[in-house]
């Protein structure tokens, strides 16, 4: 069964438990980084703000990237900036997240005297396990199983030197950087007429059931999985960095100057540059969501950290963040489960029945309920429990496997 809420407990993907002598469970009396929680919720339900609109397009991912059945007149504008709002910023404060938790379990096994990265591929194999079912089941723009690769590889570069790892850090930056390169110029020197989208028939999305979308994700598996492979460099540099800035004292009084570069660079710098190239549209998005966003990242987990650096404890908000956070896979997996069933043809099929000039507040609806659910879940789950139902799950595999 699942433990009472009565057994103290971190999540076991990104550990916010800075003392224990075991990354997975908590010992009695530890002391959480109640930021990493937080930062973890925001970056969960603000994945959700990019997800939400393939969720309510007729035609799911293929027609959100085509940018099929658009508004028109001010609801163009209006959508492209609430999705600019997203784009991104906390995909990449995600990622960054999951190197801070790899250093925090890295610190963890050097205090209890553990060799690094021990038994961490156990976890990176049950991530992996996690992503595939979640592809399949519930959204083809899964990210487990991508970071599940990267957390591996990054865990063997952390048992590395400090320099050996900056070399790493600016080499997988460097080739990332290389690519955006390239796509800009393919952009600049594209002649246009790209032919169009083809609609999907028969649709999935909106008329298929539930194994049909399985099927449509079998059998268009290594398109979907596109993105993970294109972003790899990418995500170990900021894995990469993230473990840096923790090391750095980024959640520490002694951390202010490197907060505030990073909200000058996230917010003065990059977030306009990403928000003109959002509001442009078309092929410049990529340039925004793989270029600038990873930056505006930056300066959301600086600011974040700017109002808790002197904080004893969060507020009543940080708090409802900070519970979604503790059980940031069990939310992720059942934020997208929930909108599957409110927008596709297998559950109410609301995105079938809406007009592309209503389809931004009808998004904005959807998205405002399932934050609400999941702020809730997370509440009245963990005044009974200690563990989410699928962190639970998660931890009794580990255990299991590595007699832990």
């Amino acid at each position: 069964m699942v433990e009472p809420a009565s057994a103290p407990t971190p999540p076991p993907l990104v550990t916010t438990d800075a003392g224990a002598a075991d990354p997975v469970p908590a010992e009695s009396g530890s002391t959480r980084l109640a930021v990493l929680d937080v930062l973890r919720g925001i970056a969960i339900l603000g994945t959700l703000g990019t997800n939400i609109w393939i969720f309510t397009n007729a035609e799911g991912l293929l027609g959100y990237v085509a940018h099929s059945d658009e508004p028109h007149g001010a609801w163009l504008w209006v959508e492209r900036f609430l999705q600019q709002l997203a784009q991104g910023k906390f995909l990449g404060l995600l990622t960054i997240m999951f190197g801070i938790g790899l250093a925090i379990q890295q610190r963890s096994a050097a205090r209890g005297g553990r060799g690094w990265p021990g038994s961490y591929p156990v976890r990176a194999g049950l991530l992996l396990l996690d992503g595939v079912v979640n592809f399949f089941l519930v959204a083809e723009f899964d990210v487990l199983m991508g970071y599940a690769v990267t957390g591996l590889v990054v865990a063997y570069l952390l048992a590395t030197s400090p320099k050996a790892q900056r070399r790493w850090l600016i080499a997988q930056a460097s080739i990332h950087l290389t690519m955006l390169t390239l796509i800009a110029v393919g952009i600049a020197t594209a002649s246009g007429g790209s032919g169009g989208h083809r609609a999907l028939d028969p649709n999935p999305y909106a008329d298929g059931s539930f194994w049909d979308l399985v099927v449509f994700r079998w059998e268009h598996a290594l398109v979907f999985r596109l993105e993970p492979l294109f972003i790899f460099p990418m995500s170990i540099a900021l894995f990469l960095l993230g473990a840096q800035l923790f090391r750095a004292g980024i959640f520490e009084p002694r951390g202010a100057r490197i907060r505030k570069r990073l909200m000058l660079i996230g917010f003065g710098f990059a977030a306009p540059i990403d928000l003109t190239l959002g509001m442009i549209g078309g092929d410049l998005i990529l340039l925004a969501r793989y270029g600038t966003a990873p930056l505006v990242s930056l300066g959301l987990l600086a600011l974040v950290a700017q109002l808790y650096a002197h904080r004893p404890a969060p507020g009543w908000v940080g708090r409802r963040f900070g519970e979604v956070g503790r059980m940031a896979l069990s939310c992720y997996i059942l934020q997208n489960l929930v909108s599957g069933f409110l927008c596709y043809g297998w559950g109410l099929g609301l995105a079938g029945l809406v007009s592309a000039n209503s389809r931004v507040p009808f998004t904005v609806g959807i998205y405002i309920v399932v934050c609400a659910l999941m702020l809730a879940f997370a509440h009245f789950w963990l005044r009974r429990f200690a563990r989410g139902p699928v962190e639970w799950l998660w931890h009794r595999s580990y255990r299991a496997l590595t007699g832990a």
